[in-house]
């Protein structure tokens, strides 16, 4: 009977820790959208998002700290200027760009144009040579991008300029994904944990970003009855609680993800991630009145295919390499947090995780 029971709890723990994942994507996707039909400020929306996971990531860091007894990594300002500024900064350009997009285009359109991330992120991949190109890419490629032309053509609700701001975030994205993973597993620099690594992050993200805000939104929210020249206390207040749900979202995102990757594996993740993407259009058809044509739908199917075809490939060819640097540190004890941590667990799990348990795919 310990065998089903022990499946049992796995299986709702998976479950519980997607739909978690799903809870903070989905919901911060909804949630900027509708923040930004009464706040047209997205870059001091990102700004205060970075703030408050600086702030949330020291407080884990500080807890961690509390629990393992392990002092945290902290990095010198040469290693940090050199090292994290490339990688902070193309994070920071790729969300605040993306939250940009959304006072022009529905989220239908946001979620398909990001999807094609992943192409940019196999792009920078192979440059980099992080990944070995095989034959199959030659059909990942063009269903991905025939796939994305299909749900833009005729759109009733296409906005070239929002279209625009959103594809090139998904392009700086894929090289933010690539400097993440090459900072994660450089192992001199001690930043394979996501919340050291989001720690680290923010301070530069936040530097990055002032400048392109106070050049697009500073006159603009300086003279705004939204915060600095509200004559009420009440809107003001209003409009510092959405932003705080907002960078809570921001947060409970980046640390359901390393959740769900340190529990499962990164394959879950990446599986959940196509499925989320269904769930986001679906929602934004239901809630949002999105529009979209039989030929629009096809398309968003074809792209997913593509999607599917790389995530199956990644899988398939990292089976038969050793493991990386992060899926060493995914099986840590400093990983592993209170409320998750079972005593009996230990033994099963790591059987089970070697199983499971993939190279990561970042996307």
């Amino acid at each position: 009977m310990a065998c089903p029971v022990q499946f049992l709890c796995r299986g709702l723990r998976t479950i519980g820790l997607v739909l978690l994942y799903y809870a903070f994507s989905i919901g911060i996707t909804f949630y900027n959208k509708w923040l930004m039909k009464g706040f047209h400020y997205p870059l001091f929306m990102t700004l205060v998002h970075v703030a408050m996971i600086f702030c949330l990531s020291a407080v884990t860091r500080r807890v961690m700290l509390c629990w393992t007894g392990k002092p945290r990594v902290v990095l010198s300002w040469t290693v940090y200027f050199w090292k994290v500024a490339p990688t902070a900064l193309a994070t920071a350009l790729d969300i605040g760009l993306s939250n940009w997009s959304l006072l022009f285009i529905t989220i239908s359109l946001y979620t398909m144009t990001k999807s094609t991330a992943v192409l940019f992120i196999l792009f920078f991949s192979l440059l980099f040579k992080l990944e070995e190109p095989n034959p199959f890419l030659i059909l990942v490629v063009p269903l991905i991008s025939g796939g994305l032309f299909m749900f833009t053509f005729e759109s009733t609700q296409f906005n070239l300029e929002g279209f625009v701001m959103v594809l090139i975030a998904s392009f700086i994205g894929g090289i933010r994904w690539t400097l993440t993973q090459v900072l994660m597993q450089k192992a001199e620099l001690g930043l394979h944990n996501p919340i050291d690594a989001m720690y680290h992050l923010q301070p530069l993200m936040f530097l990055g970003l002032l400048p392109l805000f106070l050049f697009n939104e500073g006159l603009s929210l300086s003279t705004s009855e939204k915060l600095f020249r509200g004559s009420e206390l009440a809107p003001l207040l209003y409009s510092l609680f959405a932003l705080t749900v907002g960078g809570i979202l921001a947060f409970g995102l980046g640390f359901s993800e390393f959740l769900l990757v340190s529990r499962t594996s990164s394959l879950t993740l990446s599986i959940s991630g196509i499925f989320k993407e269904v769930c986001t259009l679906l929602l934004a058809a239901w809630l949002m009145g999105d529009k979209m044509s039989i030929l629009n739908w096809l398309g968003f199917v074809v792209c997913l295919s593509g999607i599917s075809l790389h995530v199956g490939l990644k899988t398939y060819y990292s089976k038969n390499k050793a493991p990386s640097l992060r899926q060493l540190s995914s099986k840590s004890p400093e990983l592993e947090l209170p409320l998750l941590r079972q005593n009996g667990d230990k033994g099963e799990d790591s059987a089970a995780d070697e199983d499971e348990e993939q190279e990561i795919v970042l996307h």
